[in-house]
């Protein structure tokens, strides 16, 4: 992909936007899908719509009525999502974008919970698994590197999964479905005299689409908020409680799946997750002043997870024991973010802030030996029995100049540090984290208003990825051991953001990010593949419009390479020119809402993605491309009660997630391993507000 086939988007949006002068621009390059909650006043946090970056917005009505097994699949409706569906039991699957894969290696997107991060110690989004669509007012997508509120896991950018707060509410939803699906979830909000409660309760069972894929969860939460007389206070608290106990059906071999894509192996027949979250933080709000606002977070984690995984039923195959594993994890993070913001005057808003993190970890892995099915009882050997800590200090500080009433210009910087020790045991081995010093990371950004109708946006930062899990070389357990710099991830975006009508929306953006010295980690098996410097570019084209009061269409389109600049595998041979794994040329996806009547609404769905190399040398071939339909329809009995029909995959098209699995098996015995999908799904649900 040449840089003229990136540039002409760009050149083509701008001329047009150029020629429009009729409608008004709203300055930022954001794109919202449905209705998100407004709030009004001039002071309170900056907006994450002020960040001059691509930033996407999915609303609550585009959210509340989808039937996931995971609160991931939610963001497949949003432009240049990937969704990696394992379809594991618990590990069940993530949300990437901007060219970084989700099969657990490259972890580079973070995540976060009305502003809490919400990543494990390795950047997978496990976290996420605690949220539910009812829960949810709003989804937001930052994408690029110059946002710098975050530090750990913000490679590429983050999401945040708003929930709701406040209001006079109660909702219920029950549905049935395929694979004996059964889920209730119910919402509760009540405010008064300044104090707001809000309380969700959600259960799920289902069968699941393959043998042996039982799954049952259930989610707990509850906020309260109390606000002053005056409103210029606000004080509260979130809690959070999640348990997940389901079966893993195991992965395929390409003969395996074409025999029954239905069937769980009988090596797999005892491998299960049971995993446990919880969450509680505080929260202040202060408006000391009509110009300052402070905002302080106090927040506690904990991740426990108990994971029984098979990964081959031949000894021959069986190397070490390797493949038969107990995960066992047990994290927790307590953490405290402070922000200032300042709106000195007209041209000046000044917004800055400390973030502290402090992680105490414990991993095991156990092994045990062959037998069909393993039972995971009396373990061969303890590969680990580790203990860890994290500590990062992030700081902050961004200025937002408007320079005219068509310019505005955002200079940045974001400071990190990080410490931690790790104690091995039976070894009794310990060391240091590495020492990476105080990580900087410059950020700019603008936008100018060439129009009333459009915007042309520019910006350029970098983030940093450091070395994850419990053992070298994160941390630094042996004499000798290598020390690594963060590798730096610079990023830089152009893009025109065109409004012609006040519902209709155009966005083009043409990007790029390097980095360093990329390291792909898989902390659970001690595996870290140094794929070297590498290149990240892509190409972001969305649309979306409201037709008459009826209809509403949208559309993206996102054209993406990952490639290996400079590097080698531990053999030495060149990885430069490779593909980086498990990451499509292309995602796209498409979807019309048409209001028939007062009371019946239907929608139409589509998502696609390209194929992927699979292995670090592309030698294995591509797999996982795919075109999905998806048809939605709900009827309103009254203003209170409604019924929803959701059809997933209505074209019943068969596709698989498909990885190399090639850190488990000996030379000559490695070969592709798949996880089918589902197929065609259908759900049926009953919703009752009042």
């Amino acid at each position: 992909m040449s840089y003229s086939f990136y540039m002409r988007p760009i050149v083509v949006a701008a001329a047009i936007a150029c020629l429009h002068t009729a409608a008004r621009a709203e300055g930022e390059p954001v794109v919202t899908l449905g209705e998100v909650p407004v709030h009004s006043g001039a002071g309170g946090a900056l907006s994450p719509t002020s960040l001059l970056t691509s930033v996407d917005i999915l609303g609550a009505d585009k959210i509340e009525d989808k039937n996931v097994m995971q609160s991931w699949e939610l963001l497949g409706q949003l432009p240049g999502v990937q969704l990696t569906e394992t379809r594991m039991g618990a590990e069940s699957g993530k949300a990437t974008f901007r060219a970084f894969n989700g099969e657990g290696y490259i972890n580079g997107i973070k995540v976060l919970i009305d502003g809490i991060p919400s990543n494990v110690n390795s950047g997978n989004q496990r976290f996420m698994d605690m949220i539910f669509p009812l829960e949810l007012d709003y989804i937001e997508v930052v994408r690029g590197t110059n946002d710098p509120r975050y530090g750990l896991h913000n490679i590429g950018g983050n999401i945040n999964f708003g929930t709701r707060q406040g209001g006079d509410y109660t909702d219920a939803r029950a549905t049935v479905g395929s694979h004996g699906t059964r889920e209730v979830q119910m919402a509760v909000g009540r405010e008064s005299e300044g104090f707001a409660q809000n309380y969700f309760v959600a259960h799920q069972v289902s069968d699941g689409s393959r043998a042996h894929s039982d799954s049952e969860k259930y989610s707990l939460g509850g906020k309260w908020f109390l606000t002053s007389s005056d409103g210029r206070l606000k004080a509260g608290a979130v809690a959070r409680l999640y348990s997940h106990k389901a079966e893993e059906p195991g992965f395929m071999t390409a003969t395996q799946m074409q025999q029954d894509r239905r069937q769980s192996a009988l090596h797999n027949a005892h491998d299960a997750d049971d995993r446990r979250m919880h969450h509680l933080s505080l929260h202040l709000d202060w408006q000391a002043t009509p110009a300052l606002f402070l905002n302080t977070r106090l927040y506690f984690n904990h991740y426990d997870d108990d994971r029984r995984v098979t990964f081959t039923d031949s000894p021959a195959r069986s190397l070490n024991n390797l493949p038969r594993q107990r995960r066992v994890w047990d994290e927790d993070q307590t953490g405290l973010m402070s922000t200032a913001t300042w709106r000195a005057n007209d041209a000046w808003t000044v917004d800055g802030g400390i973030q502290l993190e402090h992680q105490k970890n414990l991993y095991q892995r156990l092994r045990y030996a062959y037998a069909v099915p393993t039972h995971f009882e009396n373990p061969t050997h303890v590969s680990n029995d580790d203990r860890y800590t994290l500590d990062n200090v992030g700081l902050y500080l961004q200025g937002i100049y408007k320079a005219s009433d068509r310019l505005k210009i955002i200079p940045g910087v974001r400071l990190d540090k990080f410490n931690g020790h790790a104690s091995l045991s039976p070894s009794g081995v310990t060391g240091p984290l590495q020492d990476y010093g105080w990580i900087k990371q410059p950020k700019l950004s603008m936008v100018y208003s060439v129009s009333e109708a459009a915007s042309v946006y520019a910006n350029w930062g970098r983030t940093f990825q450091i070395l994850t899990g419990s053992r070298a070389p994160a941390y630094i357990t042996s004499g000798g051991q290598e020390t690594f710099a963060p590798s730096i991830n610079t990023g830089v975006e152009v893009g025109v953001k065109y409004k012609p009508s006040a519902r209709t929306d155009l966005r083009v953006a043409v990007w790029q990010q390097d980095a360093t010295d990329e390291v792909a980690n898989m902390p659970s098996t001690g595996t870290n593949v140094a794929l070297g410097a590498t290149r990240r570019r892509g190409v972001d084209l969305q649309a979306s419009t409201r037709v008459g009061s009826a209809v509403t269409l949208w559309a993206s389109h996102s054209i993406q390479e990952a490639k290996v600049r400079r590097g080698f595998t531990a053999s030495g041979t060149s990885l430069a020119g490779k593909e980086v794994f498990s990451t499509p040329r292309h995602i796209s996806n498409a979807g019309a809402d048409y209001q028939v009547t007062e009371p019946l609404r239907l929608g139409l769905q589509a998502r696609a993605q390209g194929s992927y190399f699979i292995d670090d040398l592309n030698a294995q071939g591509k797999f996982g491309e795919f075109v999905l339909l998806d048809f939605n329809a709900r009827y309103a009995l009254s203003k209170a009660v409604s019924v929803d029909l959701q059809v997933k995959n209505i074209t019943n098209r068969k596709f698989a997630y498909v990885w190399w699995d090639n850190f488990f098996w000996p030379a000559g015995s490695a070969q592709p391993s798949f996880s089918p999908d589902a197929g065609r799904t259908a759900y049926v649900s009953l919703n009752v507000k009042w």
